[in-house]
């Protein structure tokens, strides 16, 4: 069974908490959009979004966890992202997963993913080399052919033991102790040296949605592709991603 764990950011740390949710709404009906039922969706947040959408799959998980004491708002955003995957790791125990994986609130998902991690229960695990970048609003949507891993935090599917979980977890400590859940483009080096290699995922896993206003860093410059990475946003890949275009608002 693949666990899906999403952190979301608190209303104190949105820009816009209605935004948050809009994008958080429609990542979460691409989670579960699975062509197997062979999943779980785990999401931590400090307040539970008021959306339409229920699963029977999905768990809120709310915490109250203390801003993080780092000076530069990056590592404090990502120190509060790396406590909300590690609850979320913790708590998956309970269904007893092959494999989990960490999905930012704003990313989208192929529905290809849990078949074929129940076709795989054995296997290290994953990251996605190729996969698709898109601006929201757009017609238009990139292809990135490789290092997707690198840039996008949707990217890691490792098998559940892996996670290499602390025995007494803790939940207010510095940046450096969610390293490994907060570090994404580095996991594949780390697993490599432990002699458990992950693999190239066989298709494109995800899609990295930039420019939302909500993003810790500020990633329009990546944006900046060959036309030859660029392609209509057609309908099976909505359909694959549950890529929608969302509503407006002041």
């Amino acid at each position: 069974m693949l666990v899906f764990i999403i952190p979301l950011k608190s209303p104190q740390f949105s820009n816009s908490w209605e935004r948050v949710t809009q994008l958080f709404e429609r990542c979460i009906k691409s989670v579960c959009n699975q062509t197997s039922a062979n999943f779980r969706v785990i999401v931590v947040c400090h307040e539970k979004p008021k959306i339409e959408f229920n699963h029977s799959h999905i768990t809120y998980i709310t915490v109250d966890f203390s801003p993080a004491n780092e000076t530069n708002p990056v590592a404090k955003g990502d120190t509060d992202k790396g406590r909300k995957i590690l609850k979320g790791l913790i708590y998956a125990r309970q269904f007893c997963p092959t494999h989990t994986m960490a999905v930012d609130a704003d990313d989208c998902v192929s529905k290809k993913l849990a078949k074929f991690i129940q076709q795989h229960p054995d296997s290290d695990g994953w990251f996605i080399n190729k996969g698709y970048k898109y601006q929201e609003g757009s017609k238009y949507i990139y292809i990135k052919r490789n290092n997707f891993y690198k840039m996008c935090g949707t990217c890691n599917i490792t098998r559940y033991d892996l996670n290499y979980l602390p025995e007494a977890p803790e939940y207010n400590r510095g940046y450096g102790y969610y390293r490994y859940y907060i570090d994404h483009g580095k996991v594949r080096d780390i697993l490599k040296n432990k002699a458990k290699a992950i693999k190239s995922l066989p298709f494109p896993g995800a899609v990295y949605i930039l420019e939302t206003g909500e993003n810790l860093f500020d990633n329009s410059k990546r944006l900046r592709f060959s036309i030859f990475n660029r392609k209509l946003l057609n309908q099976s890949i909505r359909d694959e991603f549950g890529l929608y275009k969302l509503q407006q608002f002041s």
